[in-house]
């Protein structure tokens, strides 16, 4: 879970997506509107990806890898539910602002 945790750390918006999933788009694609430039890694790519799969289990709770799992300003957000609720509330703008992931 550290390699996690520190990849989540290492810019103010990261996501942890597989190439296929189109949900995982649609959040990218979201984060970026507001003019964020996340660090996209695709599970599905990484040549660790079994290990990072595990701890991204292990970090969310569940029984198998949920994504897209979305790191703001250095901290675990959620998946689609929680970015999709934070930006219909008009909280997520607010948050990239915090992060330092966008500036207006």
């Amino acid at each position: 879970m550290d390699m996690v945790m520190k990849l989540g750390a290492e810019s103010p918006v990261v996501i942890f997506t597989k190439s296929t999933c189109c949900i995982s788009h649609s959040i990218e694609t979201l984060i970026r509107g507001f003019g964020a430039n996340p660090k996209v890694y695709e599970l599905d790519k990484l040549v660790l990806n079994g290990e990072m799969e595990k701890a991204l289990v292990e970090l969310l709770g569940c029984k198998s890898t949920s994504v897209p799992a979305v790191f703001i300003g250095e901290e675990f957000v959620g998946g689609s539910n929680e970015i999709m609720s934070l930006n219909v509330r008009g909280k997520l703008k607010q948050l990239l602002l915090k992060a330092n992931a966008i500036w207006i």
